[in-house]
């Protein structure tokens, strides 16, 4: 899809703005690129597979099962810790879930409110700004969600989920 895209439309630069001038072939040039990457991505991957396979996992999941006792913390996979911080934030289930569901669904959005020429935030500093404040509070969301649920951490998830969802309402006005 990709590669129709870029022959129907041609490429363009990381700034949005039109530029049909000093434009290179496709190939070999950003297949060699492309190749590059894809086998450093592959190398680095496989040190995960075949070398160390546990290194992101929860110490908690080398405990054999046992059916007659909860564990103490359920902590999920590191990459679900920022949407189980927005499901446990909100006191009603029902709502959490909700939230949990609309935090994913609000990225399909996206595309149907972007409306400005410009794709880069170099010439808007406020989303520039507020681009890095969404990527701290989305590690901030993943710190939260492997902790205990105690007073200051469900206030604090409270907050980050509130700047969570802000984030794409101002997107959705301003882009």
């Amino acid at each position: 899809m990709h590669l129709i895209a870029l022959h129907q439309t041609g490429s363009n630069n990381p700034e949005g703005l039109p530029s049909n001038t000093d434009r290179i072939k496709f190939h070999p040039y950003f297949t060699s690129k492309d190749l590059v990457g894809f086998v450093l991505f592959a190398i680095f991957l496989s040190y995960f597979i075949f070398y160390d396979p546990n290194v992101l996992g929860h110490p908690d999941n080398s405990i054999p099962a046992n059916s007659l006792s909860t564990p103490s913390s359920i902590v999920p996979e590191w990459y679900f810790l920022p949407f189980y911080a927005i499901l446990r934030s909100i006191p009603s289930k029902a709502i959490g879930v909700c939230a949990k569901g609309g935090s994913l669904l609000i990225l399909l959005l996206l595309p149907f409110f972007h409306s400005f020429n410009l794709r880069s935030n170099k010439y808007r500093p406020f989303l520039h700004f507020a681009f890095w404040i969404f990527v701290f509070n989305f590690f901030c969301l993943a710190w939260l969600g492997q902790l205990h649920i105690a007073e200051p951490y469900t206030t604090m998830s409270q907050i980050c989920t509130f700047i969570y969802f802000s984030y794409f309402i101002l997107l959705m006005l301003i882009g």
